[in-house]
């Protein structure tokens, strides 16, 4: 009779045990990034205007994940967010119930109308710093986001007063299901690109981050969220499927390729970040 209450206790406490652990899983994986598979051949892709009308996806873009120091001038102090400050803001969105997205979903949803998970965002870091992987990466991960992480090949692996991802943690990102995107070579502004820039500002980082992940490039930021609307049609010839600028209006003939994104300035509060994301990305029809 004992022996039997103490195996019954002892499944009980099993069974209790793999229900919390199912939990925490749960509450981890919630806000994993998952692409939807789309029939592209047999689906008719929409046009620039449906493109257009869709509700726009918040997209937030982050530089350097540092304290700020005397020598920052007052410009660089929208491009740097504190450590402590990214923590709370990702907190804040995770409680407020944002679900990370990546490129292929948002181009999907555009192009095709697929649909996104409740409260959808991107999370993007323009210029290979460090910090994004050490700070950036780890605090996404806490709350099972996602990023994009947009790689300016001439900085790999440097260091100096910034320091700079290496291959291996930009293979590590890429490995842990984060996407790498293309930033240039070496930041040149796109609207003064010549016919070679194509080829060492494009062609040739696409390369080495392909050669570096395993994986196709497909995606690409404007350095400075600068963007010329008569070489726009070139990216697509390059292999991109989509771009990002910043918060200017988009290309009404390339709005795939002018995709837009909001600093997240280092003096906002998580409530200030809120209220912008909501000001910034509301304007459009669902």
């Amino acid at each position: 009779m004992a022996t039997s209450l103490l195996y019954a206790l002892g499944l009980s406490l099993f069974s209790f045990a793999c229900s919390g652990n199912k939990q925490k899983e749960k509450a981890i994986t919630k806000n994993t990034s998952s692409v939807v598979k789309i029939d592209s051949a047999n689906t008719k892709p929409a046009d620039n205007k449906t493109i257009l009308a869709r509700r726009e996806v918040p997209v937030l873009c982050y530089h350097q994940i540092r304290n700020n120091i005397a020598s920052d001038s007052k410009r660089a102090h929208d491009d740097i967010i504190a450590p402590q400050k990214f923590r709370e803001h990702m907190k804040m969105l995770a409680d407020s119930g944002y679900h990370t997205i990546l490129p292929d979903q948002l181009y999907n949803y555009l192009v095709y109308g697929a649909k996104l998970p409740e409260k959808p965002i991107m999370i993007t870091f323009d210029d290979t710093d460090e910090d994004q992987f050490t700070v950036g990466n780890s605090t996404l991960k806490k709350y099972g986001f996602k990023g994009v992480y947009f790689i300016m090949t001439v900085s790999i692996g440097r260091k100096g007063r910034i320091n700079y991802m290496t291959k291996a943690q930009i293979k590590q990102l890429s490995d842990e299901g984060n996407t790498i995107a293309s930033h240039t070579y070496d930041h040149k502004n796109f609207a003064q690109f010549t016919d070679a820039d194509w080829t060492t500002q494009i062609d040739e980082p696409t390369k080495k981050l392909e050669e570096i992940t395993g994986k196709k490039v497909e995606y690409f930021a404007f350095p400075y969220g600068v963007y010329k609307s008569s070489t726009l049609h070139k990216l697509k010839e390059h292999g991109f499927k989509a771009a990002f600028i910043l918060s200017t209006a988009r290309d009404e003939n390339y709005p795939l390729y002018t995709i837009r994104r909001i600093i997240d300035p280092g003096r906002y509060t998580a409530k200030n970040l809120y209220y912008s994301i909501n000001k910034s990305f509301n304007k459009t029809k669902s």
